[in-house]
């Protein structure tokens, strides 16, 4: 049978302490791990009815005593002290908090003995009526008092909640309720996906599911995991984009959808990249990437009100308008940075641009027309076959979209999976396989389209202000955690 790990000897003996406690508070009658407690009210909705009552509405008077509010509720105990018979202490619910004041004389011999082995951390609930202190503090006059979860072990140190970076990633579930601020960037989070949900619904846009396992990883330019199907026999990859198989779904008449979907690459990590990650994309039929930069400027501007009520953003050191755009060619911004610079060969001015370019595009910019090497989807010019109608957008330094006229010529796809096969074969594990159904599918026939998958991690990044990948996904991969054994050595879970 394994062991707790603990990571220090005080850790352990504290740990000891709480289950003796957790044993009194048993002895006293309560539960000592209790299925349900029926709340009347919540944190929030306390304050929203009475937040505001004054001092007088809700003490009275010797005069006129005010009738009482009372009200039951349940949350963690994030401070708690006791002064003779009787005590303070806060709970927090749902990134809200509300004081308690508990009495002997209120709560009775064994109320008050389950109060004093309560911790901070611990769950409980209460029964009692609102009242006002002398400082004002909206706090409830505790009645009853039910014990519901002992927290085994210590929270962080009051004033500086789970400072060690890594540890908030690893230890999310402390992070969360002990870093408000926290637990807010994941608020927004959800904020910034409704947005977008009601920007397409409002468009005739339909939200579809698409194949997270594939049997061709296709659609980008990236690394997949591998996986197995037992029953098939059948090795499946854990999909880069859903791309392919939204433009399917075009061809089969859904001219307007949009996915919110979870793609997985086996690369590299960065505080701009995860390997699990969350994007947007979406298609519209009989429109071109010129319809889609209108858009994606309205979607950005129109999201950033939904949730922060200013497209002005304040990120890594820089105020940030996402209201005001600019645009321009890939060659534009090259030339611009680097005026002797060679721009007739595609993937030298692709290399030029991420060298020189990319980091330096703070404020909303589009840049468009790239070179067709780089782009195996993407529809050429009709005036120029160098280039693709394709663009990206860039704010705060980074890329947070890319867009392009879909490439709707089955003899052309197909071509250019043949290029991309060849790559393959030279040793570029990013090239894109061929894909026969795509192609069959393009037989079909697909309309003019326009497809675009914006990053969700990145634009929540932007909204909230984070300048890491890690602070906006909840569980980020990490490496596995090391802890000290009996020798004095480091082993890994």
């Amino acid at each position: 049978m394994s062991e707790w790990v603990f990571e220090s000897e005080f850790e352990r003996n504290l740990f000891a302490l709480r289950q003796e406690k957790l044993e009194a508070i048993a002895a006293l009658g309560q539960s000592r791990f209790p299925n349900q407690y029926g709340a009347t009210h919540t944190i929030s909705s306390v304050r929203a009815q009475w937040g505001e009552v004054s001092a007088e509405a809700l003490n009275g008077t010797p005069e006129q005593p005010a009738p009482r509010v009372e009200v039951s509720v349940a949350g963690r105990i994030m401070a708690i002290r006791a002064q003779g018979k009787a005590g303070f202490a806060t709970l927090q619910q749902n990134g809200e908090r509300l004081q308690i004041y508990v009495r002997q004389d209120a709560v009775g011999e064994a109320g008050y003995a389950l109060y004093k082995l309560l911790d901070m951390g611990d769950h409980i609930g209460v029964t009692g009526y609102l009242f006002r202190t002398r400082t004002n503090e909206l706090t409830i006059h505790v009645e009853t008092l039910t014990f519901l979860a002992k927290a085994m072990l210590a929270l962080p140190e009051k004033y500086h909640g789970l400072a060690d970076v890594e540890l908030r990633y690893r230890q999310r579930y402390v992070d969360l309720f002990a870093n408000l601020d926290s637990r807010e960037v994941f608020v927004k989070r959800a904020r910034i996906l409704r947005a977008i949900r009601r920007f397409f619904d409002e468009r005739e846009y339909l939200e579809v599911e698409t194949p997270m396992m594939q049997p061709i990883a296709g659609g980008a330019a990236a690394r997949p995991f591998v996986t197995h199907h037992n029953a098939l026999d059948l090795d499946l990859y854990l999909r880069i984009a859903p791309e392919l198989y939204l433009k399917r779904l075009v061809v089969g008449g859904m001219d307007r959808v949009y996915e919110i979907n979870r793609n997985f690459r086996n690369e590299g990590v960065s505080t701009q990249h995860n390997p699990e990650f969350t994007m947007l994309e979406f298609y519209q039929a009989y429109a071109n990437y010129h319809d889609l930069m209108n858009l994606t400027e309205e979607l950005i501007a129109q999201v950033a009100k939904d949730v922060n009520g200013t497209t002005i953003v304040e990120f890594n050191g820089h105020t940030i308008d996402l209201a005001k755009w600019q645009r321009m060619t890939m060659a534009e911004a090259v030339r611009r940075a680097v005026p002797d610079a060679d721009l007739h060969d595609g993937k030298a001015l692709y290399a030029l641009f991420e060298q020189h370019v990319e980091h330096t595009l703070i404020q909303p910019t589009i840049i468009y027309d790239y070179p067709t090497e780089v782009s195996p989807l993407s529809k050429a010019k009709p005036d120029d076959l160098a280039h693709v109608e394709r663009f990206e957008f860039f704010i705060g330094g980074f890329e947070v979209g890319n867009a392009f006229s879909e490439l709707n010529d089955p003899f052309e796809q197909r071509r250019r999976f043949e290029q991309q096969l060849a790559a393959r074969e030279d040793g570029d594990e990013e090239a894109h396989q061929m894909d026969e159904d795509y192609v069959r599918a393009l037989s079909y026939g697909l309309p003019p389209t326009a497809g675009e998958g914006i990053g969700i991690d990145r634009l929540t990044m932007l909204l909230t202000g984070s300048r890491s990948i890690r602070d906006v996904i909840l569980f980020p991969l990490l490496r596995p955690e090391k802890h000290s054994d009996a020798q004095g050595g480091e082993v890994s879970e």
